[in-house]
């Protein structure tokens, strides 16, 4: 996961990145806010379906 900033017309916007998927906020506190709670939302994802190994 990424948080990059980026120009458009003169103002400052902020991607947060995940592959080749994206979201864009006008607020770097709010992109953050976002990455962050994604991040936690992923961790518990893999906690709850663990990839099985293999032998």
């Amino acid at each position: 996961m990424r948080i990059e900033p980026f120009e458009k017309s003169g103002r400052i916007y902020w991607r947060v990145r995940l592959g080749h998927r994206s979201l864009t906020f006008q607020e770097e506190l709010a992109a953050r806010a976002f990455a962050a709670q994604l991040h936690l939302r992923m961790g518990w994802l893999k906690a709850r379906n663990p990839v099985p190994e293999k032998d």
